[in-house]
């Protein structure tokens, strides 16, 4: 192999790799992050969903979903009462409400209750989604005014603390 295209394949790998590392770095939290953070640091927390990453079916390719954010609909959001026993918040089109359980890897809502707004078909499919993680997920990690979810079929919820 000549010396030109060597360095061409190792360029190319080099900057796919580089590529790679700074769509993590988007995703990943921090090496001082707080996996399964217990309940009594989350009491009194508000929280508003900023991206949802995917893994397409498709293509195997990671994308971010579509969601509503302040200013263009009512924002997916978490919020976490001030004793540490209840969750609330909305999902974009309705509102919800739950009962937190303490888990070994974080807080699981159960018992979760929701207005009925008619949504648009893909409002009602986050939703869906939404609250089904937040009762059914991989890994929760909380990294400062960061939260993120990373759910047990891959997808990535990050969240930005509001107060």
């Amino acid at each position: 192999m000549s010396k030109s295209l060597f360095r061409s394949i190792f360029k190319v790998l080099l900057w796919g790799l580089s590529l790679a590392l700074a769509g993590c770095a988007q995703v990943m939290p921090t090496c001082n992050a707080v996996n399964s953070p217990p309940v009594r640091e989350m009491a009194g927390t508000q929280w508003e969903l900023i991206r949802w990453h995917y893994t397409s079916p498709n293509d195997g390719k990671t994308r971010q979903r579509s969601i509503p954010h302040s200013g263009m609909g009512d924002p997916i959001s978490l919020n976490i009462s001030t004793n540490g026993q209840t969750a609330s918040g909305s999902t974009g089109c309705n509102n919800f409400t739950g009962q937190i359980i303490s888990s070994d890897w974080g807080l699981v809502l159960d018992k979760v209750a929701s207005t009925r707004k008619a949504c648009s078909p893909n409002l009602a499919e986050l939703e869906f989604k939404f609250l089904s993680y937040l009762s059914n997920y991989r890994t929760m990690v909380r990294d400062g005014d960061r939260l993120i979810i990373m759910t047990r079929d891959g997808e990535v919820l990050s969240f930005a603390q509001k107060n």
